[in-house]
């Protein structure tokens, strides 16, 4: 963990509340994009990735101080995110159109739309491990540690996730 956020962490945990405002200025802009790719609203992003930090600090006493700050807060803000779908009968879209080197840019609206009706028939595990390596940029590392899973895990989840996606796109002649 940064020593920053431990030192932040430890100083809120000595009764500081001020000192937890340096994680959330940290953070809040990858909570907030992070967030947005899971429900695809801007304003529902905003006020998710509040509400995630309020609850890291409203727990942060069961904050492990020998682990890393922000795969501990993903979590709180993916459950917080997946929990607002499920009220809202929604289904989270993830656009990576960037997955096979396509640019939105680059691409004409039908397509970028089929890469997206691809990307949104996947399995939820598969759309959040593309999101978080191909929109998010995480390096296997940093994805096995988000998702508390084994790198060989991440590394084989990818791979299928890729394949599968692959493939669905071959099915729609991209």
């Amino acid at each position: 963990m940064p020593v920053e956020d431990n030192a932040c962490i430890q100083a809120v945990l000595a009764g500081d509340k001020e000192a937890f405002s340096g994680i959330v200025e940290r953070y809040r802009k990858r909570a907030f994009l992070m967030a947005y790719t899971i429900v695809r609203n801007e304003q529902d992003a905003y006020d998710l990735s509040q509400e995630a930090f309020i609850r890291a600090y409203r727990n942060l006493k069961k904050f492990d101080l020998d682990r890393p700050f922000f795969p501990w807060f993903y979590r709180i803000l993916k459950n917080r995110c997946l929990s607002f779908l499920r009220k809202r009968k929604q289904l989270a879209e993830v656009s990576i159109e960037g997955v096979f080197g396509l640019k939105s840019a680059e691409i004409d609206l039908d397509r970028a739309r089929l890469v997206r009706e691809c990307i949104a028939a996947l399995p939820e595990n598969a759309r959040e491990i593309l999101n978080l390596r191909y929109y998010q940029g995480y390096s296997y590392r940093e994805i096995a540690d988000i998702l508390e899973k084994p790198i060989g895990s991440v590394m084989s989840g990818l791979f299928y996730a890729r394949k599968k996606l692959k493939e669905l796109l071959q099915e729609k002649g991209l």
